[in-house]
């Protein structure tokens, strides 16, 4: 027998939408959906290795209980029962002895059903959940929350006169987005990329912007001088429906196009002329990426800059403009599945970094709370939105200090590859009394876990999409197969692991199906199953509905749209924009200048991998089978140094080699090396760990507290000061 089945690819955020071809209980085929609204039947290589993925020898099929040392490579299979029992024995043995807060959490993006990991959490009393959120979508979701109540990140590129891609490369990470602004240009639209490198995107804009790597503070600041000096506001928005206007203009006064321009390597006159084309061209709308919240110390003052361009030109939340969506009205949020309320106050007042880094954290999260209930009737998501700052906690795990942390457990996450300081978090997670990995392979992290779990994949599992939570809209998808071996999603995991520690009423279901029918049933659609509802719906989107603050009001302090942000003044932040010194530059570190003369953009998303996965999937792997920096060819003539030899990249904090990519798409004193490398081909044991320290760039990147932004904690892995050599012989 036969069947089709509506499944949605995990392997980056867009989830777009797959058909799977099932026969007697085997998935034959996996083919994009022409009928799924992302990517319209298109897939990326990521999504057409899913066969791959699926039956590789090398997944994890059953639980394993290390047996030898840490890190040695020995374990046993276990049943789950056994290893469920053992983990939630040691889990409160640990907390009666340090109390919950010494457990905490890792995790990455999307691959998991993240309100289970919080409603655990809050259930066990722990305030310590980590991701690699602040360096991805928080420092600037957060500032615009503040500002005006919850973030426009959906930027209607095709009714834009202008679009404005900051430090975005749809070109090479999200293709259904690339499609959507080639269609917005082809009918008109003026493109502005942004981005020290050239990029896939920026070969298709209109101006590229290639300003030195960690200088957008500075271009923002610019921006809002000439377009304020020279009058080019909507005055009638600012006036009805801002406060801090007049603030802002005084204090934006210094930041000059000429002040800019030695910041940015840009010219004055091309920063007067982009900025009248954003300000001139309405409606308008800026798509910011990533590498905006990877500034370090900063960050999100570099966002108060683009958040208050977005609000003095009138382009939030209207047609054209970036609209501001607000939750699902009806559906059954992430943020009401969590359980936060069932945080005690004295564990929130124990989260780590909570104290210094406020506004990702329990001060900034309440207060962002308690204006959202008032507009929207609900908030964000704590999960990514309120989070114990990863710096700290590793720093926790490895000095007892403030206090210990014990327990960790990973799910859809390789800690040792994905946060800053690479060796510091080694130190932290060969410390722990228990470490658990829930993992489709044996990576570099998971060798040192007590327990490795076997995870069930989107084919495996079905997908629910909303944005992190964060959407007004939702997209449900279906398993294609029941999980082979014995793997289980992570929702299994958390609500078998929390009956064993006392909450099995707040886990009443059985199946991730059932969980989602009853997120589902407000909808008023009588379902019988979730499956009926991908069957017959497959989406709900709530109606569109632009200038929302007219009709709802302003989810701030002031119910006004803040230029002068409250919140920030009230955590004891600095309320307007203002210049930050990238923190590893030379302006910063003019002592270091001399020595490391270069500047390092440590990351950036390529085909065909996403952060750090796929390197075991061997067709994946021919296309990009070792990690390249991409070198401006008169720098490679300097160095002696021909494509593809292998190149040391040195910061005061690291070294690792990857191979010399020249190519004229960056400066010659700028190098971008490729993030999330290691090696499954490696030895696998300690102190090898597949290679995990030879190209992982993050080995290069520093965390102290001092560099991070001030307000969320982000590391900086942009405009890293730096130096190259060539690799000798054996080195």
């Amino acid at each position: 027998m036969s069947e089709e089945k509506k499944t949605a690819c995990h392997f980056c955020h867009m989830n777009c939408g797959m058909l799977a071809t099932v026969e007697n209980g085997v998935i034959t085929k996996v083919v994009g959906d022409p009928e799924h609204p992302f990517n319209a039947g298109a897939q990326c290589p990521r999504g057409a290795s899913a066969l791959d993925h699926l039956n590789h020898p090398n997944r994890i099929n059953y639980p394993l209980k290390r047996v030898g040392k840490r890190g040695s490579g020995e374990f046993k299979r276990v049943s789950w029962e056994e290893a469920l029992d053992d983990i939630a024995a040691r889990l409160t043995a640990l907390k009666a002895k340090y109390g919950a807060e010494t457990i905490t959490t890792t995790g990455g993006t999307n691959r998991t059903d993240d309100f289970a990991r919080r409603r655990f959490f809050n259930l066990v009393g722990s305030p310590n959940v980590v991701h690699t959120a602040p360096v991805c979508w928080i420092p600037n979701f957060l500032t615009e929350a503040a500002s005006y109540g919850w973030a426009a990140f959906d930027p209607e590129i095709a009714g834009a006169k202008c679009a404005v891609i900051w430090g975005h490369n749809g070109g090479s990470s999200y293709l259904p987005e690339m499609r959507g602004m080639l269609q917005a240009k082809a009918n008109g639209t003026k493109i502005i990329v942004i981005d020290p490198n050239y990029s896939e995107t920026a070969s298709k804009a209109d101006i590229w912007m290639p300003l030195k790597p960690g200088s957008d503070n500075a271009l923002a600041l610019a921006w809002l001088n000439v377009i304020i000096n020279e009058g080019l506001c909507d005055y009638d928005f600012i006036a009805e429906w801002t406060v801090g206007f007049e603030e802002l203009s005084e204090r934006v006064e210094e930041y000059t196009p000429e002040w800019a321009a030695e910041k940015t390597g840009l010219s004055p006159e091309l920063i007067a002329e982009t900025a009248r084309m954003y300000a001139m061209s309405k409606p308008a709308c800026i798509v910011w990426g990533v590498a905006t919240d990877q500034l370090g110390k900063g960050s999100a003052a570099s966002a108060q800059a683009r958040v208050a361009l977005r609000i003095i030109c009138g382009n939030l939340d209207v047609p054209g403009g970036d609209v501001m969506p607000g939750p699902h009205p009806t559906f059954i949020t992430d943020w009401e599945m969590e359980l936060n309320d069932m945080l005690p106050e004295e564990q929130r007042a124990k989260q780590l970094g909570s104290d210094r880094f406020k506004l990702n954290s329990w001060p900034g999260y309440e207060m962002l709370t308690e204006n959202m209930l008032r507009v929207w009737g609900k908030s964000i998501p704590a999960e990514w939105f309120c989070e114990a700052n990863p710096s700290t906690v590793f720093r926790a795990m490895a000095t007892e200090k403030p206090y210990p942390v014990k327990a960790c457990i990973t799910l859809a996450n390789n800690p040792l590859v994905s946060y800053a300081n690479s060796k510091l978090v080694y130190e932290g997670l060969k410390k722990l009394d228990l470490y658990v990995v829930m993992e489709y392979w044996m990576t570099p992290s998971a060798m040192l876990a007590d327990y490795i779990l076997p995870a069930a994949s989107w084919l495996e599992r079905p997908v629910m999409t909303t944005t992190y939570g964060v959407s007004d809209w939702l997209i449900a998808s279906e398993k294609a197969i029941e999980p082979m071996y014995e793997r289980k999603t992570d929702t299994e995991f958390w609500s078998e692991l929390g009956h064993r520690m006392g909450q099995a009423e707040y886990w009443p279901w059985k199946t991730d199906e059932e969980i989602f029918k009853y997120r589902l049933d407000p909808l008023g659609l009588e379902l019988e199953s979730y499956e009926e509802f991908v069957e017959l719906y497959r989406m709900h989107f709530a109606e569109r509905d632009y200038r929302k603050y007219e009709t709802r009001g302003v989810a701030t302090p002031s119910g006004k749209v803040e230029l002068k942000i409250s919140i920030f003044e009230q955590l004891g932040y600095d309320p307007l924009p203002h210049y930050v010194a990238p923190p590893f530059s030379a302006e910063a570190k003019p002592e270091l200048a001399e020595q490391y003369p270069l500047s390092l953009v440590a990351g950036g998303g390529f085909m065909p991998f996403f952060h750090s996965e796929h390197r075991e999937i061997t067709r994946i792997r021919l296309l990009r089978p070792y990690p390249r920096v991409a070198i401006n060819p008169a720098l490679a003539q300097k160095c002696n140094i021909k494509e593809g030899e292998w190149v040391w990249i040195e910061t005061p904090t690291g070294k690792v080699k990857q191979t010399a990519f020249i190519t004229s798409a960056v400066a010659p004193d700028v190098i971008q090396a490729e993030r999330g490398w290691w090696f499954p081909e490696k030895e696998v044991k300690d102190p090898s760990l597949m290679g995990v320290f030879e190209s992982n760039i993050n080995v290069c990147v520093d965390d102290d507290p001092d560099t991070l932004d001030e307000l969320c904690g982000s590391f900086c892995s942009r405009g890293v000061m730096c130096r190259i050599s060539k690799v000798e012989g054996n080195d």
